[in-house]
């Protein structure tokens, strides 16, 4: 566990948000590209977050890992992980 943030839990929960998005993009006959491309930017995200907080922790800047933040970064890749770090330095 490389800093504390190889958590099953958070593996886990990108799994199944992965696979859950899959069969919400079928049930709804979306284009396969489409569904790719947003399992992709599931990917990247969470692997960006997961860096984020890997480099962040050093120098004190984590966001945390949750459905919100999970969602956020899947959806919107890397725009979604700069709008998670903008609210985090304007908001927070």
């Amino acid at each position: 566990m490389l800093g504390g943030f190889g958590d099953f839990n958070v593996i886990l929960a990108y799994v199944f948000g992965i696979i859950l998005l899959y069969v919400v993009g079928r049930m709804f006959l979306m284009p396969i590209k489409l569904i790719f491309r947003l399992i992709y930017n599931g990917l990247i995200g969470g692997a960006m977050l997961w860096a984020l907080n890997f480099v962040g922790l050093h120098i004190g800047f984590t966001i945390a890992i949750n459905p919100i933040t999970a969602l956020i970064a899947g959806f919107l890749g890397l725009p979604g992980v700069m709008l998670l770090i903008l609210f985090k330095l304007f908001v927070a």
